[in-house]
């Protein structure tokens, strides 16, 4: 392809990236950048070309070695739950933004610890920034088959590095507040993800199905390679050891990688974003890992004798096949994965040199004299000149050293560094004891041995890979040799020096810990970062800190970083928050704590520290008093928590009562509409009766046909008059427990034939269409006939009343559950029960209060004796609305106990 023409693809690539960065920017916090599907797919930074070309090269020269690198983060995962999550408190409420910081705070807010981790990420991410950028200048070579120069100007990856600086100026700086969220860069991260993963499973789909004839044909050709078993074991003990090694690492490196804390800790929006996270990463990585082998296998296939790099063969196959849009496709997605870690990575270490490095160990002086407008400003070109210098010394390091090495060998080491502040990392979050000098000790040593172990025999081999140290190790003692270190010679040399690096850095940190003692603002921050959950909504009562600080200094350092609004409106809402009166002139521990927390985000941590200590007066406190101190907040904390819950269970007992007494209030009036309905309904038989007998009464002259005519009212009446009087009585019977059921041996197919044939009239009256299969079979169960066809009948009623007025339907099933419970059900269409009347419709006070807006038809008794009927049964009656109509249920048991 035409070197031009693919320069013009990228730029409108970056443009489109630009624009997504841009609209995340303008829409806040929209549901489209603001959810736990974006957040979980920018933590795919962690795919960088070393997963899209590397995990490639890897499986192609020794098999099923890359998965390791992988299995790290996906048993990681499951414990960010608990870890995570600690993290992401702890960081939200000390308003850290780097890991620098929030190691260092934990720490006793130390400013040569802050410094420290920035240093050792700085040594560690700088060449993996270059990776990146000598992927992007290879890739880019390979698709428009152009000869590598040693000309800058000519090498593409130049623009596409001052590309990138640009983008990540402009969006990773936005803020002066480190910790606030760049929506647009996440936005960006976690498009590019999307696209890198669907480019490469096109890839591996088309490599797999096109090129070849599936997963097996793809085995069965590499299955007669030579050397095919020997890569795809995993050898034995000594194999499992060097895999457990790895895995370690990866575990490490979804922690402590600046870009991934960044991602997953200071981009975090919403914990619960983490329940998200915890299976969608890892479904991403399984599927980005589907195709590796495959791809890896095919290319060697195709390439075999062939002097190519495995780490291409992603671009190479659809080369070889002359298909340009699939080479360019690979070519953008690994192109994706290499510009996200760049963007991410550059902005991560720009905060921590400007926050860890230069403001507190330069700048800080002269910002403090300076208004707030150019202190913001110069914080900005701080960290502007920051990003721009992380990928310019990037770019030389590439440039100039890693020019003849593999991805893997970079990256495997990149993360061996950074595995180094694995121990003070967890033990900030785990263990009180502890301390400074221990986490520094650790540190240090750790990477004493590492440079020793990997980073001085990679430098070695690229100066004189013939050097006599590699076989007779320093001074010549064979015991020392940097890849054998203590005779140590089953593990491959980054598993090697990951072992030494960290056992000897755990080893130190706890021993350095528990023989010195760190000094009280280390066991205040250790108790706050142990146990958050007590102080994540009241920290500041748990900074211990005594001494002498006017509210008016601390204002002033403010307004110099925050301006005059903003520090204004802060102060308010911490006089409201703890209860203190405007006019107070003297600050106490929580305002201090409060002040520097608003400051972190903006200095870091470490400096944020120092510009409070400058005005105010602290006096030195004992350990014993600082635990005294910290009992007491907890104490504290213990009541208030207690209050709130306490003020929660009234809160919940007076809704609940609320809501009884509404319930009683409608009870209430039921009853009345009750004895209302009850009253006419057994005056209506009376007055006929009544006015019958006085027609017979007072005239004897009536014809024979009609005296029988009002002789035939007054005895329906009398009948009506008897059915309402027995229900009533059946009613009180069974809610006194006086009424007895008496069970015999029945077909229930049976009795609901014998309850549906009375009413075959009314239902042919209304034209209702009832469906019921006589012929069915059903289990001979135990229950009292009477009753239940005075239950069947009343729902059946029930049913045509409320059926459609024009097409009423009425249905009648049975089920059955084994040897439990058999199961009727009546459905009929039309009228449904207004869903908060569900249970209360078999009350007996109960009637519709919606039945087409007229008074209701009935005594309301029928549903309430249909419910102490089939409660006798021990058997339970509902109702339910569904998809055109309303269904009631009810169950009788097999036995009846």
């Amino acid at each position: 392809m035409n070197s031009g023409f693919l320069l013009v693809i990228l730029l409108l690539y970056l443009g489109l990236l630009f624009f997504i960065a841009q609209w995340a920017e303008r829409k806040g916090n929209s549901k489209w950048t603001n959810n736990p599907y974006v957040y979980s797919l920018s933590l795919a930074v962690y795919c960088t070309t070393w997963t899209y070309y590397g995990s490639i090269g890897v499986a192609a020269n020794s098999g099923l070695n890359f998965i390791p690198i992988y299995l790290g983060p996906v048993i990681a995962f499951p414990a960010w739950i608990l870890i995570l999550r600690k993290i992401i408190r702890i960081s939200r409420v000390n308003k850290i933004s780097s890991i620098a910081d929030f190691i260092s705070l934990r720490y006793g807010n130390s400013r040569f610890l802050g410094a420290l981790v920035t240093i050792i990420s700085l040594i560690a991410i700088l060449p993996y920034i270059g990776l990146q950028l000598k992927a992007i200048s290879e890739t880019f070579h390979i698709v428009t088959q152009s000869e590598e120069t040693n000309n800058v100007f000519l090498d593409t990856s130049t623009y596409v590095a001052i590309v990138l600086a640009v983008f990540a100026s402009f969006y990773g700086t936005r803020y002066v507040d480190a910790s606030e969220k760049r929506k647009g860069i996440v936005t960006a991260v976690a498009m590019e993800s999307v696209l890198k993963l669907f480019f490469f499973i096109i890839l591996g789909l088309y490599v797999t199905f096109y090129v070849f004839d599936g997963f097996d044909a793809i085995y069965v050709k590499a299955s007669l390679m030579e050397s095919f078993e020997e890569r795809n074991t995993v050898h034995g003990l000594e194999g499992g050891m060097n895999w457990m090694m790895l895995i370690i690492l990866s575990f490490f490196s979804i922690f402590l990688l600046p870009r991934q804390f960044h991602m997953s800790i200071v981009e975090n929006n919403r914990e619960k974003h983490i329940q998200t996270a915890i299976w969608l990463f890892p479904l991403y990585l399984l599927l980005f890992n589907l195709f590796v082998y495959p791809i890896a296998w095919g290319g060697n296939i195709l390439f075999e004798g062939k002097d190519v790099n495995p780490d291409m063969f992603s671009l190479l196959i659809p080369q070889l096949f002359d298909n340009t849009f699939m080479t360019v496709l690979v070519f953008l997605g690994g192109f994706s994965a290499a510009i996200s870690m760049i963007v991410v990575s550059s902005i991560t270490l720009s905060t921590m040199l400007s926050n860890n490095l230069l403001i507190p160990y330069g700048v800080l002086g002269s910002l403090q004299k300076d208004n707030q407008e150019s202190n913001s400003e110069r914080i900005v070109n701080i960290r502007r000149i920051g990003i721009f210098l992380m990928i310019i010394l990037a770019f030389i390091y590439y440039r100039y050293f890693i020019m003849d090495f593999s991805l893997v060998s970079v990256g495997m080491i990149s993360f061996v560094i950074v595995a180094q502040l694995g121990p003070a990392f967890f033990g900030a979050i785990f263990w009180k004891r502890g301390s400074l000098n221990g986490a520094v000790a650790g540190i240090i040593v750790g990477m004493l041995i590492c440079f020793y172990t990997i980073m001085l025999p990679f430098l070695l081999s690229s100066i004189n890979p013939e050097s006599n140290f590699f076989k007779e190790g320093f001074f010549g003692f064979t015991f020392l040799q940097p890849f054998q270190l203590f005779g140590l010679d089953y593990l491959e040399p980054i598993p090697h020096a990951l072992f030494w690096s960290l056992l000897f850095n755990s080893l130190v940190y706890l021993f350095v810990s528990v023989s010195f003692k760190g000094d009280y603002r280390e066991r205040n921050y250790a108790e706050m970062y142990v146990d958050i959950d007590k102080y994540i909504n009241n920290h500041e009562n748990a900074f211990v800190w005594k001494g002498t600080a006017y509210v008016s200094d601390i204002q002033k350092v403010l307004k110099r970083f925050l301006g005059e609004e903003r520090t204004n409106r802060a102060l308010s809402i911490f006089k409201m928050k703890y209860n203190i009166a405007p006019d107070n002139l003297m600050a106490d521990a929580r305002l201090v704590k409060f002040a520097e927390n608003l400051l972190t985000g903006h200095i870091g941590t470490a400096s944020a520290k120092i510009l409070i200590e400058s005005v105010t007066k602290e006096d030195k406190i004992s350990l014993p008093e600082v635990l005294k101190i910290l009992e007491e907040s907890k104490e504290n904390l213990i009541i208030n928590k207690k209050l709130t819950e306490t003020s929660n269970e009234l809160k919940e007992l007076s809704s609940q009562l609320k809501k009884a007494n509404e319930n009683l209030v409608l009870k209430d009036k039921q009853k009345d509409e009750f004895l209302d309905t009850v009253t006419h309904e057994l005056r209506t038989p009376i007055t006929a009766i009544r006015a019958a007998s006085e027609i017979l009464h007072d005239d004897d002259e009536i014809p024979e046909e009609l005296k029988k005519q009002f002789l035939q009212n007054i005895i329906t009446e009398s009948d009506r008059l008897n059915r309402l009087i027995d229900k009533i009585l059946d009613l009180e019977k069974f809610e006194t427990g006086k009424q007895k059921i008496y069970p015999t041996q029945g077909n229930i197919v049976q009795t609901i034939s014998k309850s549906l044939s009375p009413l075959q009239q009314l239902i042919s009256n209304k034209k209702i269409h009832v469906e019921f299969d006589e012929n069915q079979k059903t289990t001979i169960i135990s229950y009292d006939e009477e009753r239940i066809i005075q239950v069947i009948t009343n729902l059946v009623s029930n049913a045509i009343k409320f059926a459609d007025e024009k097409a009423g339907i009425i249905i009648i099933t049975l089920s059955e559950k084994e040897d439990e419970y058999l199961k009727v059900n009546v459905f009929n269409n039309g009228k449904v029960v207004n869903p908060e009347d569900l249970e209360s419709i078999f009350d007996k006070f109960y009637q519709s209060s919606n039945q087409n807006i007229k008074k209701p038809i009935g005594s309301g008794l029928g549903l309430a004796i249909c419910k102490q009927i089939i409660e006798a049964h021990k058997g339970k009656i509902w109702a339910e609305n569904v998809q055109n109509g309303v269904t009631f249920s009810f169950t009788l048991p097999k036995k009846i106990q």
